[in-house]
């Protein structure tokens, strides 16, 4: 929003020129005035407390002190040479020492003056000294911006520095770039919410972010600029939703009928719990309003969300429309089809899968099906949105992992029907709330937070190198009783080499430990075809073989109740929640099931921290909350993908109230004031219009 009033190109500004403006651009993506003052500090220092020699010690960072220069001296010759100048207060004395641009200083310190100093202090042969130090007279200059208050921290870079856009550099240009222009910012908020909310004006707000009168005026700029900045992505994300809504009448499901209620009398395998009943019911209601659905079900591992999403299907076909189920993988794919097939039986429904391995004759035959209205239900992968597939009426589409499809992806399912279909998305990647409200901030979300009754939580364990013996033989225990293992190794694009020679030897460790023909092992992973991947997995799945070695390929997907051990090796090099996900791969049938967890014998902090919270919980919710901490939003997966996430100031970890603030402001807005005609919204239309975001409320009829 800033940037939009301030649209003054970077040469503008004394300093800047074309030179420094064109590595602005290049190196920060800043190109106008507004870009800058959205440049935020990264911390501060606080240039209000002075330190006396006395009381110095190596441990504090930066520290300014106020002295009398009593000598100084040019010492050395050549590189060497180094201007060392006699420091003291009425507690001591210590040395102030540059090596760099010592003519310009030797000119400009005058012996007898007293300065203030400014930098780290070292201790070296019994003294205190601090290198290149920062001096200005004292007392201050009055109108010096920064050096007496909390001064600005500017993240800088290699190619920034060499042209004389350190920190120092760019507070320079900030410092004269709010001198000429700050005037020019124009307030971006509606006055009765920075009442509200007691919010500082906009002018007053980037003043206090680059220099803070003191620490009270830079928490109050900061919030406001966090709320502001919540807010416009609140804004969007809800006009976004409001505009579908408004454009795209959706097909009402009216009925619960014959299909539905056969499968839920006489096929259901398990009663459904309270929140499957619950999310069924959100649907139910969305699918009745004539408005397009568009809701995000969310479901820890193993907590019924195919069923949920069948069920929705079966509502679809009981009203006369088709519905297709996109996943990520082949493997995924096979699973739901075969998974769904085996819910309803054989003769309750029409349900075909389409995936790359799908032949020509195949595909010839399903296109003509699909076409005619005889496939309900078609299960597939990104085959689904090839423009030769064709609905007679799709009326749902459900799309499972969703973060792993990009917008556009997802976007072609719904060309597949004049009035576009109700959408249902899944997801078993538990996410933050913070987080959910914002990457989905657009989709009404849905939480199955139960599992089904009789589900016996995993027991999960930590076992270091020294205790591999112990692992081998807990395995072998189980699969003498009749079980299955997985063993899971890291592939990581940076070193797929290493570790697949890690995954190679691993192998080969365990064919020694399990030899033929009494133990059969499968092997899974991403050099192999989806011919042999398909076999190696199909084996397993039949029992025919006990252990299966794998990388992450099977971190969704897979599904055999028999398995009863996942064993993650190098486990540390995992994040949180895709430990999870592997972790529900077992967990699927009567027997307890177990983790273990293997890694090197030294972790890091944060390490141990991932591995503590996988043995402590079973909760994937609290793991993605712990998850989002360790390694912030735009790590976790998926996310990288959204826009959203390129917050210049707010944190999805620590700003949840401002984030709730000004979701439930939007919201109220929206309410009250849909097509933002009252003349306190003037602001928020002009926002919208500028991010072109879709097609204008007041132009849709």
């Amino acid at each position: 929003m800033i940037e939009n009033f301030v649209p003054y190109p970077l040469t503008y500004l004394k300093g800047a020129g074309s030179r420094k403006a064109d590595i602005l651009s290049k190196e920060l993506n800043i190109k106008t005035v507004g870009d800058l003052f959205k440049l935020y500090p990264f911390r501060y220092i606080d240039r209000t407390k002075f330190y006396q020699i006395s009381a110095l010690n190596e441990d504090l960072p930066l520290v300014q002190i106020i002295g009398k220069v009593n000598s100084k001296q040019l010492v050395g010759e050549g590189p060497k040479k180094r201007l060392v100048v006699k420091f003291s207060d009425s507690t001591g004395s210590m040395e102030l020492v540059w090596f760099q641009s010592i003519k310009w200083i030797d000119e400009n310190i005058q012996v007898g003056k007293v300065y203030i100093a400014f930098g780290k202090p070292n201790f070296f042969n019994g003294a205190f000294s601090i290198a290149h130090p920062e001096i200005e007279s004292y007392p201050r200059t009055e109108g010096l911006i920064g050096n007496s208050t909390l001064q600005p921290v500017y993240n800088s870079t290699e190619k920034l520095k060499k042209s004389f856009l350190d920190s120092k550099g760019i507070q320079r240009i900030i410092e004269h770039a709010l001198e000429v222009y700050l005037h020019h910012v124009k307030e971006t908020l509606p006055s009765y919410i920075l009442q509200k909310y007691k919010l500082p004006p906009l002018k007053t707000a980037i003043q206090n972010i680059h220099f803070p009168q003191d620490l009270k005026a830079l928490k109050n700029a900061q919030r406001r600029l966090k709320f502001e900045e919540l807010f416009f992505i609140q804004l969007e994300m809800l006009h976004s939703k409001l505009v579908r809504q408004l454009k795209y009448k959706g097909m009402v499901f009216s009925k619960v009928g014959e299909k539905l209620n056969t499968f839920y009398n006489q096929h259901l395998p398990f009663p459904l719990t309270g929140a499957q009943k619950r999310v069924i019911k959100e649907i139910r209601l969305d699918t009745q309003r004539g408005i397009q659905m568009n809701r995000l079900v969310q479901g820890d591992v193993g907590s019924g969300k195919t069923v949920v999403a069948l069920m929705s299907m079966l509502l679809a076909v009981d009203n006369g429309y088709q519905s297709c189920m996109m996943a990520p993988t082949e493997i995924l794919a096979r699973q739901h089809f075969h998974s769904i097939q085996e819910l309803v039986g054989e003769n309750l429904i029409k349900i075909a899968l389409l995936t790359g391995s799908t032949t020509k004759k195949q595909r010839e035959i399903l296109h003509k099906q699909l076409e005619a209205g005889e496939i309900d239900i078609l299960v597939g992968t990104h085959a689904l949105i090839e423009d030769k597939v064709k609905f007679n009426n799709l009326g749902l589409v459900v799309i499972d992992e969703q973060h792993r499809f990009g917008v556009q992806q997802r976007a072609k399912l719904w060309q597949k029907n004049n009035i576009p279909p109700h959408v249902l998305v899944m997801t078993a990647t538990p996410i933050p709330r913070t987080l959910a409200m914002t990457l989905y901030g657009d989709l009404d979300v849905s939480m199955i937070d139960e599992l089904p009754a009789g589900r016996k939580p995993i027991n999960t364990h930590h076992f270091t190198e020294g205790q591999r013996l112990r692992m081998f033989g807990f395995i072998r225990r189980e699969i003498d009783l009749g079980r299955q293992v997985y063993v899971v190794y890291p592939l990581i694009k940076e070193s797929e080499k290493l570790d697949l020679l890690n995954l190679e030897a691993g192998i080969e460790q365990l064919r020694y430990q399990f030899p033929l023909p009494e133990y059969q092992i499968s092997i899974v992973h991403g050099k192999l075809s989806n011919a042999e991947k398909e076999y190696e997995m199909q084996r397993f799945v039949e029992g025919k073989t006990q252990i299966m070695v794998a990388t992450t390929v099977i971190e969704v997907g897979v599904n055999v109740p028999n398995a009863s051990v996942m064993v993650i090796e190098n486990s540390e090099r995992f994040g949180l929640s895709q430990l999870h996900q592997l972790r529900g791969r077992v967990g699927r049938g009567a027997d307890q099931s177990y983790c273990i967890l293997m890694t090197g014998n030294k972790l890091s902090n944060e390490g141990k921290l991932r591995i503590e919270t996988m043995v402590r919980t079973n909760n994937g919710f609290e793991i993605s909350e712990t998850d989002l901490q360790l390694r912030g939003p735009g790590d976790l997966a998926g996310t990288q993908q959204s826009g959203v996430l390129n917050l210049k100031i707010a944190n999805l970890t620590t700003d949840h109230a401002i984030l709730k603030e000004a979701r439930a402001t939007v919201v109220q807005i929206f309410e009250q004031d849909p097509m933002l005609q009252a003349p306190d919204h003037v602001l928020l239309k002009y926002h919208l219009d500028q991010e072109n975001q879709g097609i204008r409320l007041d132009k849709i009829s």
